[in-house]
C-alpha cells in the first residue's frame, strides 16, 4: 500500500453563488491548506458547467489555462486535467502546450485525454460531434501524433482524421508526461487504453463496476501484448467524510453532487468507513485516486482525510 498517491480534484465552478474572483480565492485557499498532504491536483475540461443543477452563465474556468496558473503557484504538486477533449484541440498544437508546459513547471505535467462527450458544449462552440467510434478512433490517432512528438520532437503521421507534417516539438518534454486516458467503454475505449495509456482513469464506480473493467482491460492488454501492471490505475471519486457517519452523510445530502450518479458508489463515512472502501478499491490496484471532496470550500472533510486516512496508505 505504500505506493498509493492522493490527488484533489479542484472545481471548474462554484455551487455556493460565488462569483468568478471569489471562486479563484476559494480555490487557491483550498489547495494551500491542503498541498503539503497530497501528491496531484485535477480541473476538468469544459466551457461551462457540465451539471444540470447549475445555469450554464455560471462562472467557469477553463481547464487547460487553469492548471498552467496553479501550477505556476504551487511547485509541489503535480497537475493534470480530468479529463481533456480531444475534439476540442488540435493534438499536435496540444502536444506543443503539454511540452511547453511541462519545461516551464519543472516536470509536473499529467496529461489526461478522452475522447469527449458533451455533445450540447460541442454543438454550442462550433465543434462537429460525431458518434463515439469516430470520437474514439480521432483520440487514438490524436495519441499516436502527440507521442511521436514529444519523443522524437518531430512528428509526421497521415491518418484518417489527422495529418501533420514535421509537426516540431523542441525543446521535447522531459520527462515525457505520462498520458492518463480516461473512459470505460468496454470494446472500444478500453482497448486503446491497453495499447497507449501510461494511466487509466475512470470516475465514480463502484468496486464491482471497477473490478469489472479491470478484467476487460486486462483481456485487451493479453491481445495487444502488454502487461496490465504497466498502466498505473485511477480512480476518480466523491468523498463525504467527517468524524461521524451521520454528519458524512449529511454532507452528502445537502450537496447538489449527489445527484449526479449514485451515491453508493462515492466514498461516503466517517473515518474508519473511509478506510475501508479505499482499502478495497486499493486491494483491486488503484494507485492514484483524484477526490472531489463535497464540503469545498471548507477544508475540514480533506484535512480529516489526510490526517487521518492517507498516512495508512503510503
Amino acid at each position: 500500500m505504500g505506493n498509493v498517491e492522493f490527488g484533489l480534484r479542484i472545481p471548474s465552478f462554484p455551487v455556493d453563488g460565488s462569483e468568478g474572483k471569489e471562486f479563484i480565492k476559494q480555490i487557491v485557499r483550498f489547495v494551500s491548506d491542503l498541498e503539503e498532504n497530497f501528491s496531484s491536483a485535477w480541473v476538468c475540461d469544459h466551457f461551462y458547467p457540465w451539471a444540470d443543477f447549475v445555469q450554464k452563465t455560471t462562472p467557469t474556468i477553463e481547464g487547460f489555462t487553469a492548471i498552467s496558473y496553479l501550477l505556476a503557484i504551487f511547485r509541489r504538486l503535480k497537475f493534470g486535467n480530468i479529463v481533456l477533449c480531444n475534439s476540442y484541440r488540435n493534438p499536435a498544437l496540444l502536444a506543443k502546450m503539454g511540452a511547453t508546459l511541462q519545461l516551464l513547471s519543472g516536470g509536473r505535467f499529467i496529461l489526461g485525454i478522452g475522447a469527449g462527450w458533451k455533445r450540447d458544449e460541442y454543438i454550442s462552440y462550433g465543434y462537429e460531434f460525431p458518434s463515439a467510434k469516430i470520437r474514439i478512433q480521432q483520440l487514438e490517432e490524436a495519441i499516436q501524433i502527440i507521442r511521436k512528438m514529444w519523443n522524437e520532437g518531430k512528428a509526421t503521421f497521415k491518418g484518417r482524421y489527422y495529418r501533420v507534417e514535421d509537426a516540431i516539438c523542441f525543446p521535447k518534454p522531459e520527462p515525457v508526461p505520462p498520458i492518463m486516458i480516461g473512459g470505460g467503454g468496454e470494446k472500444l475505449m478500453l482497448r486503446i487504453v491497453a495499447k497507449y495509456a501510461d494511466w487509466w482513469n475512470l470516475p465514480n464506480v463502484s468496486i464491482e463496476t471497477f473490478r469489472r473493467k479491470l478484467e476487460i482491460l486486462e483481456k485487451h492488454c493479453e491481445r495487444v501484448n502488454r502487461r496490465p501492471e504497466e498502466i498505473k490505475k485511477t480512480l476518480a471519486n466523491i468523498v463525504a467524510i467527517s468524524k461521524s457517519m451521520g454528519e458524512a452523510k449529511r454532507i452528502l445530502s445537502k450537496s447538489p453532487f449527489s445527484k449526479i450518479g449514485n451515491p453508493e458508489d462515492f466514498i461516503v463515512g466517517d473515518v474508519d468507513a473511509v478506510t475501508d472502501k479505499i482499502s478495497r478499491y486499493v486491494d483491486l490496484g488503484i494507485e492514484h485516486f483524484i477526490l472531489r471532496f463535497l464540503d469545498f470550500p471548507r477544508t475540514e472533510g480533506a484535512r480529516l482525510f489526510a490526517e487521518k486516512i492517507i498516512p495508512n496508505f503510503t
